[in-house]
């Protein structure tokens, strides 16, 4: 075999972390870790929801050799150079791991290199692409005849998230029930997911003290900031969100909150919490990509977009989210966005969006702790639900598996 480039083309922190990772696991195991032979480059586009974080995540894959960050891609495209002039080798396959499907066709004609996509719920320019990966046989259904050889179905490369976690469920760690809180990693959602998530914590541990509450700290997040969205010194929407503060703790093993009542949650900053979060009975969590982690791991969940700070949901894709984080006038558009949007919203998670119809509930507006905490008491007071939602997110995406596939995929274009 001639030595090759894999250049993997990626985008959001979710891509990079439920898509990116397996795949490269993947790629080495089928094509060896010698990179003199194979050399594994990733290449960012922008993306209104990524943190910045993204090419530092991409570049500690130990299976991944060089990262170009999105501030350097419209150049990349429209040259063909990047920003510290990676040399190309002249074969090598262009794999499509999230943003614009357009890129893969551009960039691919550029290095004279063959093309493989991973395409979800949509696959765009077959007439150029050589092959594809896809989720759903459905998919390949919507292709025409005489293009449907360049499509195979691989499986759910979400679903790799759950891929050796443990299945045994609360109780694991001697917990009586554990609840997850997940109020996303950038700040804007960060000021009122963390005191929101606070409050109703607290409601829900005055009906049932036994209950356990963790947050799985994104990799983007550091416990410092976190923090200061927790301290009504640092963060006003405090008293609007049921005036519970914490202060961070880190004098023991592993880091928490305590709240000014004295309830502790707990921070978990290894990542991927994959296995914690498979203990979880119930998690409270933002809009965005952990809401299709947690339904790969078929975790119930309530997914909460609180609207008390209208300006605060910013990661729209394409033009609003370009208008949403303009300077000066952003936050003001963010508003009027948000506010147009919210008017004729309609499916947020993304199990929801995949079942097309609400597998979880989504609460949306100016949300109270005590009516968020009183729904998910019912939940964990009705065990019977918790585990119809469960079922029902397992049944929702599609078979695991998905990475080795698309390895392979990208082994037969290569040979």
């Amino acid at each position: 075999m001639p030595e090759i480039d894999i250049l993997i083309l990626s985008n959001g922190p979710g891509e990079i972390t439920t898509w990116v990772r397996p795949v490269v696991k993947a790629l080495r195991q089928h094509l060896g870790s010698d990179s003199t032979q194979v050399r594994i480059s990733v290449i960012l586009s922008p993306c209104p929801n990524a943190s910045g974080k993204e090419a530092a995540i991409a570049q500690s894959y130990p299976e991944v050799d060089r990262v170009q960050d999105a501030e350097h891609f419209w150049q990349f495209l429209l040259t063909g150079k990047t920003a510290a002039n990676w040399d190309w080798r002249k074969h090598g396959v262009v794999l499509f791991l999230g943003g614009d499907q357009f890129f893969s066709v551009v960039i691919g004609k550029r290095l004279g290199y063959r093309t493989v996509i991973y395409a979800e719920w949509d696959a765009r320019w077959y007439r150029w692409i050589d092959r594809f990966g896809v989720m759903k046989a459905e998919l390949i259904e919507r292709i025409p005849a005489q293009y449907r050889h360049k499509f195979t179905v691989v499986g759910d490369l979400m679903a790799e998230a759950s891929k050796g976690v443990r299945n045994e469920g609360r109780g694991v760690r001697g917990r009586q029930e554990l609840i997850g809180l997940l109020p996303g990693s950038k700040p804007a959602k960060l000021t009122q997911g963390v005191p929101l998530g606070l409050a109703i914590a607290q409601h829900i541990h005055d009906q049932k003290p036994e209950t356990e509450f963790v947050i799985p700290v994104a990799p983007t997040l550091d416990l410092e900031t976190l923090a200061k969205c927790a301290n009504p010194q640092f963060n006003s929407m405090i008293e609007r969100l049921g005036g519970v503060s914490a202060e961070l703790m880190t004098t023991e093993a592993r880091p928490f909150l305590k709240t000014n009542t004295g309830l502790r949650v707990e921070l978990e900053t290894q990542f991927p919490a994959y296995d914690l979060l498979a203990e979880c009975s119930l998690c409270l969590t933002t809009v965005g990509a952990n809401t299709a982690e947690l339904g790969a791991l078929a975790v119930p969940m309530i997914v909460l977009l609180p609207t008390q700070q209208l300006d605060a949901m910013r990661a729209w894709d394409g033009l609003p989210g370009l208008l949403a984080n303009l300077p000066v006038v952003g936050s003001s558009m963010a508003k009027i966005i948000n506010w147009l949007a919210l008017r004729r919203l309609g499916l947020l998670a993304w199990p929801n969006i995949w079942a097309k119809s609400e597998v979880v509930p989504e609460l949306v507006g100016n949300l109270q702790p005590h009516a968020v905490a009183e729904l998910a008491l019912d939940y964990l007071n009705h065990p019977e639900k918790l585990a119809a939602m469960h079922e029902q997110l397992r049944h929702i995406r599609g078979e695991s598996g998905a990475a080795q596939k698309l390895a392979s995929i990208v082994k037969e274009v290569i040979d």
